[in-house]
């Protein structure tokens, strides 16, 4: 697997980079897989692909605070990243990892494997929901997926030193919660492991055996999407 610990310049290229590599991988005639880094040096808010933005999200304050807003390529609700928030993204293949096709199976199968690097920094989290980690219920990683004909996209956040009040101040409540959220606001709801971004990068790197080095990225694929997409309002607000 590849390691990409790669944060670029704009909050566009940062999210676009993902779908790239899953179309990079979709497009190769063998099995490629990849893990990606990243963190954002600037606050950003990323909606889920058929997210409502004006639901899900502050607008006028990301508007105050000159905060992008920006909608990636898979589902789930928005979300806040920058410094403190490490995001990470896995592009798997079917080729090698065919029972991946069930949904259910490449949930259980992502969040094992991160529950088993993460565990021995702090014991005791867990899988909530549908695809959340939690240490103690207090949520600390979300995470949504994007599938393609031969590849998937898993991609999410861990918190570890986030300013937890961004959330609070640039989201709103969002319309669908797991049953273990129980109604309560992201203050009472979030939360940091208590693990350094060093030791996280580290377990999520020999976890997933992402030892090869490439500068093999879509570099011209990356742009298209940021023209065409990311840096596109139509895009960015379409619902």
């Amino acid at each position: 697997m590849f390691l990409f610990d790669l944060t670029l310049e704009t909050s566009a290229e940062n999210v676009a980079l993902d779908e790239a590599l899953l179309e990079q991988a979709e497009a190769s005639d063998e099995t490629w897989e990849c893990l990606r880094l990243w963190e954002s040096a600037r606050p950003m808010v990323v909606v889920g692909r058929s997210s409502q933005a004006s639901v899900e999200v502050d607008l006028d304050a990301c508007r105050r605070r000159e905060i992008a807003v920006l909608r990636r390529a898979s589902g789930g609700a928005a979300i806040v990243a920058a410094r403190g928030c490490l995001m990470y993204a896995l592009v798997l293949s079917y080729r090698a990892r065919p029972e991946l096709r069930s949904l259910d199976a490449a949930h259980r199968f992502v969040l094992e494997s991160m529950l088993a690097a993460l565990r021995p920094l702090v014991p005791g989290i867990a899988r909530r929901g549908t695809s959340d980690l939690a240490v103690d219920e207090l949520k600390f990683s979300g995470n949504s997926v994007r599938c393609k004909r031969n590849t998937l996209l898993y991609h999410g956040t861990i918190l570890y030193d986030f300013d937890l009040s961004l959330i609070d101040e640039l989201l709103r409540m969002p319309p669908r919660q797991p049953d273990y959220r129980q109604g309560r606001t992201h203050a009472a709801f979030v939360t940091n492991l208590p693990a350094s971004s060093a030791a996280i990068r580290e377990a999520l790197v020999a976890t997933w055996q992402a030892e090869a080095t490439t500068t093999d990225w879509p570099r011209e694929r990356l742009r298209e999407l940021v023209e065409r997409r990311y840096s596109n309002d139509e895009w960015n607000f379409q619902r």
